[in-house]
């Protein structure tokens, strides 16, 4: 390993670099007896990514491609190797080794030593720099901590002039611009205060016919019903187009109209029918016997009373019949044109 701070080379032979914080000054130290002769102080099986490192001051010299980085410990620095640097802080590397460099104080972290690329509370970045007021035409942010353009006037926020982030009151957001209707295809939302958009109800495929039934029997009647269904996919939004029918019925012939023992019980109702009605008709048929019977014992009682009511009838109808004979056989009489008879 080279040494930078020996002035020269020790010799043909290979020797190392450490560091004596407490003398403030480096040494060389020549391997003459041996390339594994132990050094006081100075390790070569180190851990952590170290090369080499100390007792007292932890790594000196690290693995390729790592960046040697000094933490402070009171009032000694102890050095760690890192694949990259900590926030506030850039690396540089070199042929010899590769270190970590503090950024500018006005930057939180930077990409080198001239460019920043988050800057401390109180500055606002702009192209690469932390400055404390913005140029013209920008605007500082303190969430972001840089400068932004100018919002459009119906913006509460906005990535730059002509993409806003928020709406101011009442105004819908969409891709970047704020409106007070949503367009077409899409709906508001009052919650998150964005144009969303328009969900349409989506049905499947109809499933097979249920079998032919009615009442929930397969037999007993001529016509049935069949029915089939489907499942709703996507359920709509509020604005979105409803779902179509989701069941649907049609009429159909049952295979088997009568149920097993179904006509014997039928016929047994048509008996138990007929025995109520064929009693009804015999009482009614008695009924009329007797009153007729009774009639007649009444007409024996009175004998002679009913033959003289016969009699004074017909002599009635007789009269009748002979008034209604005069009446007919009188000749006819003609009126004059005074109103008086003809002579």
């Amino acid at each position: 390993m080279p040494g930078s701070d020996c002035g020269g080379t020790c010799g043909s032979r290979s020797f190392v670099t450490t560091s004596d914080l407490t003398k403030l000054h480096r040494v060389c130290v020549l391997l003459s007896i041996s390339p594994f002769t132990e050094i006081p102080g100075v390790s070569s099986g180190c851990q952590g990514g170290c090369l080499t490192c100390s007792d007292y001051n932890g790594c000196l010299s690290c693995m390729p491609r790592l960046f040697i980085f000094l933490e402070r410990n009171g009032m000694r620095q102890i050095g760690v190797c890192l694949p990259s640097c900590p926030t506030g802080f850039y690396g540089t590397r070199s042929p010899d080794r590769n270190t970590c460099t503090k950024c500018r104080p006005e930057c939180d972290s930077c990409f080198n030593k001239i460019f920043c690329t988050r800057c401390r509370v109180g500055y606002y970045l702009h192209l690469g720099k932390c400055q404390e007021s913005c140029p013209e035409g920008l605007v500082p942010s303190d969430k972001q901590r840089e400068c932004i353009p100018m919002c459009p006037a119906e913006c509460d926020a906005c990535q730059n002039s002509d993409t806003c982030t928020r709406c101011s009151p009442s105004l819908y957001l969409l891709l970047g611009k704020c409106h007070k209707v949503c367009p077409d295809d899409f709906e508001s939302n009052d919650q998150l205060m964005e144009c969303s958009p328009q969900l349409h109800c989506e049905v499947g495929e109809w499933g097979e016919w249920s079998p032919c039934s009615r009442s929930g029997k397969t037999c007993g009647f001529k016509w049935g019903e069949e029915t089939r269904t489907r499942e709703v996919v996507q359920i709509p939004s509020v604005s979105g187009k409803p779902c179509p029918p989701i069941s649907e019925k049609k009429q159909c012939i049952l295979k088997r109209r009568r149920c097993p023992g179904q006509g014997k019980k039928k016929k047994a109702e048509r008996r138990g029918e007929r025995g109520p009605r064929n009693r009804d008709k015999q009482n009614r048929g008695q009924g009329q016997q007797e009153k007729k019977r009774d009639r007649e014992r009444e007409k024996g009682d009175r004998g002679e009373s009913w033959e003289t009511g016969d009699q004074e009838d017909s002599e009635s109808r007789n009269k009748t019949e002979q008034r209604r004979r005069r009446g007919q056989n009188r000749d006819p009489v003609v009126l004059t044109e005074g109103g008086g008879p003809e002579p």
